[in-house]
Order: C-alpha cells, then sequence, then structure tokens
C-alpha cells in the first residue's frame, strides 16, 4: 500500500507565518538601533537603557501566561491575534517621535504587550488548522519565516542609514509600515473557525502538581536568566568599543542569520540525545562569549562574538521547552509554562538591572564576568541535579 502523503500545511498558518515575518521587520529595524538612540540621542544611561528592556520582556512574560487561558475560554482567537499586532506597530509609531526616555518605555511597554497578548493565542491557532502529525512542520515554518524578519529589518535599517543618510527617527517611523501592512492583511483574510467555549469551570488544570523535578528545573533555569541580561548591553559594548551605528544592524543581522539556518536542527537533536546536554553545552557557550566580549576591539571580532552568540540559544531555545513538558503531566503543561514564562521575564529584568549597575558604576568587563560566572553556576546546577536524580532509588 502505498504511503499517505503529509498534510499540506494550511493557508493559515502561512498567512500567520507571513505576519511574522512583517511584524519582524519592522521590530528590527529599531531594536538594533534603539540602544544608540536612547543613549546617543535622548541621553538615557545605560542602566536606564537596560531597565527599558528588562521591564518590557517581564510585562510580555506574564501576559503570554495569562493570553493563552483567555482564547481558551473564548470562541475566538483571532481578536487577541490581531490586537497583538496592532499594539505593536502603534508602539514602533510612539518610540519615533519620542525624545525623552519614559516616552520610549511606554512603546517598549506598549509592544511587549502585543507580543504578550498575541503569542499563546497565535501559537493555539497554528494547533486548531494543523493535524498533530504535522506540526512540528507548521511551528518550524512559522519559525523561519519570524527569523527571516529578523534578518531582513535589521539589514534595511543599515541601507536607511548607509545608503540614504536617514536619521534615526525617519528609519523608526518607516518601521511602522510593513507592521501595519501585517495587521491589514490579519483583519481581512485571517479565517477561524467556531470553536467550543470551554466552560469556566474547566480549572482542574491550574491545580495539578507540577513536581519537585520541575522546581529543580525551573531553578536552574532561573539562574542562567538572571545571567541573561537584555542584547542592548552587547550593543552599546560594540558601539562603545568603535562600531559605527551603520554596523550594529548588520551585526545583529548576522546573529539571527545562524538561527534560522540551525534552530529546527538543534531542536530535533534534543529529541535524540539528553536534552540537558545541551543546556549545559550551550549556557557554557554563553559564559565564555560573556567572557571574551569586554576585550573585543575591532569590527572583525565583534562580528565573530554576535554570530557566536547566537549558538547558546540556537542550542537550548527548543531543548529548554521540551524539557519543560518532560517534567509534568499533560495536565500541568499550561501551568508549567506559566511558570516558565514568568521565571524567565523576571529573572531576565534582576539580571538587567544587576547588569546595569554593574556595567554603569564599576565597569563593562565587570558586568560580563559577573553575567559568565553566573551562567557557569547555572550550567553546574544542571550537574549537580543530574547527578542527583542518578543516586534516587
Amino acid at each position: 500500500m502505498a504511503r499517505e502523503a503529509s498534510p499540506k500545511i494550511s493557508p493559515q498558518v502561512i498567512l500567520l507565518g507571513v505576519a511574522a515575518m512583517l511584524n519582524d521587520i519592522s521590530s528590527d529595524i529599531i531594536y538594533p538601533l534603539l540602544p544608540i538612540f536612547l543613549t546617543s540621542y535622548i541621553g538615557a544611561t545605560p542602566l536606564v537603557t537596560g531597565m527599558i528592556e528588562g521591564v518590557a520582556e517581564a510585562v510580555s512574560s506574564i501576559l503570554k501566561y495569562a493570553s493563552g487561558f483567555w482564547s481558551d475560554r473564548m470562541a475566538r482567537r483571532k481578536p487577541f491575534v490581531i490586537s497583538g499586532y496592532f499594539l505593536a506597530g502603534a508602539a514602533r509609531a510612539i518610540v519615533a517621535v519620542a525624545t525623552q526616555w519614559p516616552l520610549v518605555l511606554v512603546g517598549r511597554l506598549l509592544d511587549k504587550t502585543g507580543k504578550g497578548l498575541r503569542s499563546a493565542p497565535r501559537d493555539a491557532m497554528i494547533c486548531d488548522v494543523t493535524p498533530p502529525e504535522n506540526r512540528g512542520k507548521a511551528f518550524g515554518l512559522h519559525r523561519a519565516f519570524d527569523n527571516a524578519g529578523a534578518v531582513i529589518g535589521p539589514l534595511m535599517a543599515a541601507a536607511g542609514l548607509g545608503l540614504l543618510h536617514l536619521s534615526l527617527p525617519r528609519i523608526f517611523l518607516f518601521a511602522v509600515v510593513p507592521a501595519a501592512i501585517g495587521v491589514v492583511m490579519l483583519m481581512f483574510l485571517l479565517k477561524e473557525e467556531h470553536r467550543y467555549k470551554a466552560p469556566s469551570s474547566r480549572t482542574e488544570i491550574s491545580a495539578a502538581p507540577l513536581g519537585r523535578h520541575f522546581w529543580t528545573s525551573i531553578g536552574s533555569i532561573a539562574l542562567f536568566y538572571l545571567s541573561n541580561s537584555s542584547d542592548v548591553f552587547l550593543i552599546l559594548q560594540a558601539h562603545a568599543s568603535g562600531v559605527s551605528v551603520a554596523m550594529i544592524p548588520v551585526l545583529w543581522s548576522a546573529h539571527h542569520v545562524v538561527k534560522v539556518l540551525f534552530s529546527t536542527k538543534a531542536g530535533a537533536l534534543s529529541d535524540r540525545v539528553e536534552r540537558t546536554h545541551l543546556l549545559v553545552a550551550g549556557w557554557l557557550v554563553y559564559a565564555v562569549i560573556y567572557f571574551v566580549f569586554p576585550f573585543a576591539g575591532s569590527l572583525p571580532m565583534f562580528l565573530i562574538l554576535f554570530v557566536a552568540y547566537s549558538i547558546p540559544f540556537t542550542l537550548t531555545e527548543g531543548a529548554e521547552r521540551a524539557w519543560i513538558s518532560d517534567l509534568v503531566p499533560q495536565d500541568g503543561r499550561g501551568k508549567s509554562f506559566g511558570v516558565y514564562h514568568m521565571t524567565v521575564g523576571i529573572c531576565t529584568l534582576a539580571g538587567t538591572a544587576l547588569f546595569g549597575i554593574l556595567y554603569q558604576e564599576v565597569s563593562p568587563r565587570a558586568a560580563f564576568h559577573t553575567g559568565a560566572a553566573i551562567a557557569l553556576l547555572a550550567a553546574l546546577s544542571i550537574t549537580v541535579q543530574k547527578r542527583g536524580a542518578r543516586g534516587v532509588v
């Protein structure tokens, strides 16, 4: 008997992927230039610059937890997706006209609020229209679109600076255009099948016990994200060491090219080997990069470091989430990922505050080396945890 052909990807998944790419083009026109805009144009300190991103990420992480449950209890997910992308586009316009850092904070909070609102309902929507045996392919395609936008956006920003000689506010204002196109596409083209509305009494999932292994694993993840401060400090360090404003987006684009090429393969590898091995390897590479970063002083060196900086996250982003799902019962996965996202957001905020204080009040080297030391401790904590688990009869 001939083998049945693999189901095709739903047009809705492709549409959501294109919208994600347009939004990421918009976001990454601004993001690699934002630290320079804040410190050079507006006069914000490095600590304030880092805290803006840390607070915004914390808001996003908390909302990701809540929006998925809200969309499960409503008949439709589309309003969450469209409103999330709309808020992101409006946020880019606010940043473009900002003359003081509090207004930039408002824009970044609005941007991350949009991300928090749309992420879980969008992923659930992909599941709604995709059979279980094809969901890996569907999510892989969506991530490919997403990372492609993160490559294109910085290159467009570099062209605006280097070829058209536009000011940063004008480049930021242009970033509104692809985001707006994505919102309009979703409003008129995104279709959603009617779903059964879950009764409000369905609260069993929130009561599911997560277990000791889950909480010790979350402890290791929390420790790593204390070391994982906002990436704006890497950009500030490169610019302070002589990298031109026009080249910063090129470095950021190179960082995402590696993710586009290898994230899917690394995620598949975590299905064949012990997931914690990838986490330890990724966190150790992260520690080495943070240790070396303050010694870099040339564009070629920073290019190598930004490309290498993609390796820890390529190795761990898929493995980390899969590891969490391995540790909890099926009816506790929603709660477990909610705890995970909140932990990541809160610890990133705390880590960014610590890094910013050290960077500003002590030295960049002290900040980067402290981050490297904490990442080493996180990798060690997983190793100790695994040895302890083997000792349990």
